[in-house]
């Protein structure tokens, strides 16, 4: 028996956790705000230090004998010849640099052109856009970089003392825009593009390698990104798919490999040696909530018992839930739409049921487009608030098909970054192999079957993708 920690360091907030290196059993926790606003999008990094010197207090991490981190993913942290800052840390979605994603889309020969290169298109919220960001805007600053890290790459070298070596992990370098998961190296040409000159970039570890080793003799494992080091924690595995529930929504589903790059999908690795493909949707939550304002609703719960006074179908409502245009499909002006009325549909309840049918019918397309890789789905983690209204978890087993996981609220980014420490500290010690992390037990769950409404789920769904290929046709090529 040992004890490891975990720290996630996300965009409002440091967690830490202790774990017992053979279970998994949590032993202590803290908790401690970046002392920042969390809708920055320029940080000092030196924050998430004091927030995390905060959060380590009272003797949390005493008999600890190694540290896994995470963070938040998409930063940037850019650093001169010597290792000083030279501007704050860029994170976050961060729109200003929108016209450089298009850009750099532009400047390679397209979207295709890139999601070959590197697995993924440019967003505005990657790193690769905000050197292209840098360069346009702050020419003064670009040309001092000489390094760049991401968060979890920094606090790893901070904790180690700042040495000549820079390290990252395979998952958080597959979030870079200048790493492919699928060739397993770098692009620093697209470096040169988007910032006008080459820079170091932190070596890439495998996922039970050592960052290093404290003076005082602490294990500092690899670390990760945030999402990479939540679907450890879940203990997510083959077969396995997470539909994550915000204003906009994600799927993403653990694979042997990495896919064949397409515009809908970006191609991730994860934090133990498989691959992360991840399907997009521009709409979600954002649907219900805008449901929810029409129809007068103070809440969600409201709208969710509300859709539950209706039938499945919506009594013929269709909602295409394309408010803010669409990714998955590629329909980014599009609106959305509502097919099917009639008089005896035009009641407040087939209208919630119908956004929820919608949102879950918009995410059951992306999860298509995984399962059109050759990606095996046998059952589907729901995560995200909106994962515990009463509609979705009546709904979402028949739509998606599939078993659905609702893991009890953890803080599965920091047990996934504690569950990595272990690995690589058993490792070290010979007590685990580098292809055999350690086994931990799986998330506390609610598991949801789609049983008899099977039939009546995929009637819904028939109905939803004629009425998308009535209004879009052609435009969903799976």
């Amino acid at each position: 028996m040992g004890i490891v920690a975990g720290l996630d360091s996300s965009s409002d907030a440091t967690r830490i956790v202790v774990c017992d290196t053979d279970t998994g059993a949590v032993l202590r926790q803290g908790h401690a705000p970046h002392p920042v606003d969390a809708k920055a999008t320029d940080i000092d990094p030196q924050t998430w230090l004091l927030s995390l010197g905060e959060a380590a207090t009272g003797g949390l991490l005493e008999g600890v004998e190694a540290i896994g981190v995470c963070a938040q993913a998409h930063g940037v942290v850019p650093l001169d010849d010597r290792g000083g800052l030279v501007r704050p840390a860029m994170v976050g979605n961060d729109k200003r640099a929108q016209v450089a994603a298009a850009d750099l889309v532009e400047a390679l020969g397209g979207r295709d052109a890139w999601a070959e290169a590197v697995g993924g298109v440019p967003q505005s919220g990657l790193p690769v856009a905000k050197l292209r960001w840098l360069a346009r805007t702050e020419p003064e600053h670009a040309r001092r970089i000489a390094a760049v890290l991401q968060p979890h790459d920094w606090l790893v070298w901070q904790l180690l003392g700042r040495p000549a070596r820079r390290t990252t992990d395979r998952g958080a370098a597959s979030g870079t825009g200048y790493w492919s998961a699928r060739t397993g190296a770098y692009r620093p040409d697209l470096v040169e593009l988007a910032l006008g000159h080459r820079v170091a970039l932190p070596e890439v570890l495998g996922p039970a390698e050592p960052a290093g080793t404290t003076p005082e003799g602490l294990l500092i494992s690899a670390g990760t990104g945030e999402t990479m080091a939540a679907a450890f924690g879940l203990g997510l595995g083959t077969g396995d798919a997470v539909v994550s529930l915000g204003a906009s929504g994600s799927v993403m589903a653990v694979h042997h490999e990495a896919l064949a790059p397409g515009a809908a999908l970006t191609s991730y690795a994860d934090a133990t040696g498989m691959h992360l493909p991840v399907v997009s949707v521009t709409n979600a939550v954002r649907t219900l909530r805008g449901t929810a304002e029409l129809l007068g609703a103070e809440s969600l719960d409201e709208l969710s018992a509300l859709a539950l006074k209706s039938t499945p179908g919506s009594s013929g409502l269709v909602l295409l839930p394309y408010l803010e245009g669409e990714r998955v499909p590629h329909l980014p002006h599009s609106a959305g739409t509502l097919t099917g009325l009639r008089r005896e549909s035009m009641r407040p309840e087939h209208l919630a049921r119908a956004s929820f049918e919608g949102m879950l019918c918009g995410l059951a397309d992306a999860l298509d487009v995984l399962r059109g890789r050759g990606v095996e789905v046998r059952r589907i983690f729901l995560l995200g608030a909106a994962a515990a209204l009463p509609a979705v978890q009546a709904l979402a087993p028949a739509l998606f098909g599939a078993q659905v996981v609702v893991p009890q609220p953890a803080d599965y980014a920091a047990l996934g970054a504690a569950r990595q420490a272990a690995w690589a500290l058993g490792v070290a010690r010979g007590t685990l192999a580098p292809s055999a992390p350690p086994a931990w037990q799986g998330a506390a769950a609610q598991i949801l079957e789609p049983g008899d409404e099977l039939p009546v789920g995929q009637a819904v769904r028939q109905q939803y993708v004629a009425a998308r290929e009535q209004i879009h046709p052609g435009a969903f090529g799976g």
